[in-house]
């Protein structure tokens, strides 16, 4: 039996951050950074049975075209993702009274649509890009065992040789896309390439306010890397969590992005809801 530090609960039997019970969620789940995002999506959603929030992870249950589909938000950042997908894991595939594991594991299908910044010219705004490839500057990978089997380290060591990678930085990791999930999605227009997951929005992505970056060049330098025909096409900050955590657990992932600014050209789109909109009913067409 697991230690009640382990896999917390809470008074009510629910999952202890998504505040969630098993039967609360699909197998099929959108995940969206910002909460106020669960609401737009959810109005394409009939026959609702479930909204509960807690923090930042709202969730809501309904039904698309005689499909059932969750819509979960995760808030910012790599450390949430950690706390989303094992999270969700747990909810099937763990007996929360007990703290078992169950003994047939069930397969979740996650697909991320996110906001992101375009790290190529030939990419505006505008552009939905579907990661194939999500490379890690965040560390978060580092702390599980047994992950070796899942990377593309021919990727991710070239990508540190090129940069200089220093000792001081989390040795970048990448992981590839679920391929039933990619294939899935073949027929869209969607750029594909290589999605940079930063552990920040600022000196992490580039960026300088008053503080200087460890390479002020780092932004070029991706822009112009490419490896066996692959590209970087942006920056985001969950999906190499979401893709290492889920080919760990057994689970399917595959984020795409709309691209809301282009860091080469200086483009940015203000508002952006309604191609969001447009995005996530592609998503839900297809599942």
């Amino acid at each position: 039996m697991q230690k009640k530090t382990e896999l917390i609960t809470n008074k009510d039997g629910s999952i202890f951050h998504l505040n969630l019970l098993p039967g609360d969620i699909s197998d099929k789940i959108i995940i969206v950074g910002d909460p106020g995002r669960v609401d737009m999506l959810a109005s394409m959603l009939h026959d609702i049975r479930v909204r509960k929030e807690n923090r930042e992870f709202r969730t809501v249950t309904g039904t698309y075209d005689n499909s059932e589909i969750t819509i979960i938000s995760s808030g910012i950042g790599t450390d949430n993702i950690d706390i989303l997908i094992n999270e969700l894991d747990a909810l099937v595939n763990i007996d929360l009274s007990t703290g078992l594991c169950k003994e047939d594991p069930v397969s979740l299908t996650f697909v991320r649509i996110g906001t992101s910044g375009g790290l190529r010219a030939d990419i505006p705004a505008g552009s939905c890009v579907l990661a194939e490839t999500a490379i890690g500057f965040d560390g978060l990978l580092h702390f599980y065992e047994g992950y070796d089997w899942i990377l593309d380290t021919g990727l991710a060591d070239t990508l540190a040789e090129f940069l200089e990678w220093p000792d001081t930085l989390s040795y970048p990791y990448a992981v590839n896309a679920d391929k039933e999930l990619v294939e899935l999605f073949k027929n869209e227009n969607f750029s594909k390439g290589i999605t940079i997951s930063a552990p920040g929005f600022y000196a992490p992505q580039g960026r300088r306010l008053r503080l200087e970056t460890f390479d002020n060049e780092i932004n070029s330098k991706l822009s112009e890397f490419s490896f066996r025909g692959r590209v970087i096409s942006n920056y985001e900050m969950e999906s190499s969590a979401i893709y290492g955590l889920s080919a760990l657990l057994g689970h399917k992932a595959l984020t795409i992005c709309l691209v809301i600014g282009n860091r080469v050209t200086g483009e940015f789109i203000q508002d952006y809801k309604p191609l969001m909109s447009e995005l996530a009913l592609k998503v839900f067409k297809i599942l």
